[in-house]
């Protein structure tokens, strides 16, 4: 199962944790399938079909261009990226 990188700011849903482990061959099936073990975690990472605005998300360390859509493997290393503001 991939290994999900949970930011700080989620890890509430987590229990603290800050990696999970979840089944999905896309990143939106992994968000429903952490959903189901950490209840609200989808919430925060979906808006409908999409990663909400300001997440991204990159597997094995690369910025994924096709967001929710982006097809995973067993091996690999998921982490969702919030924006962060400032100036």
């Amino acid at each position: 199962m991939p290994i999900v990188w949970i930011p700080k700011s989620m890890q509430s849903f987590t229990g603290g944790k800050e990696t999970v482990t979840a089944a999905g061959h896309t990143v939106r099936r992994l968000a429903l399938a952490l959903d189901e073990t950490y209840p609200g975690l989808k919430n925060a990472l979906l808006d409908g079909d999409r990663l909400k605005p300001g997440i991204a998300v990159a597997v094995n360390g690369q910025i994924s261009q096709l967001g929710a859509l982006q097809p995973l493997q067993e091996d690999n290393e998921v982490l969702f990226v919030p924006a962060i503001g400032g100036g």
